[in-house]
């Protein structure tokens, strides 16, 4: 369901979005997909790194222990 709303941007913005799109719904609608969709896998990035940063000392150890592992005749 599309839901009418009203937003106030700069001219100058809208006249650089009238020069790619004309239809000023439809690519800001893109827009704001591509940008929350980039803020979303930003927030599971920075997720992940406090994980592997919370395990790092034991990982780094099994990767150690690993190669030590392999390098044996």
């Amino acid at each position: 369901m599309r839901v009418k709303t009203s937003i106030t941007l700069p001219a100058d913005l809208l006249e650089r979005v009238d020069r790619i799109d004309s239809n000023r719904s439809a690519f800001l609608e893109r827009a704001a997909l591509v940008y929350l969709a980039r803020l979303e896998q930003s927030h599971r990035d920075r997720r992940d790194i406090a994980i592997i940063n919370r395990h790092a000392r034991r990982l780094n150890r099994e990767a150690l222990e690993t190669l030590e592992y392999q390098m044996l005749p």
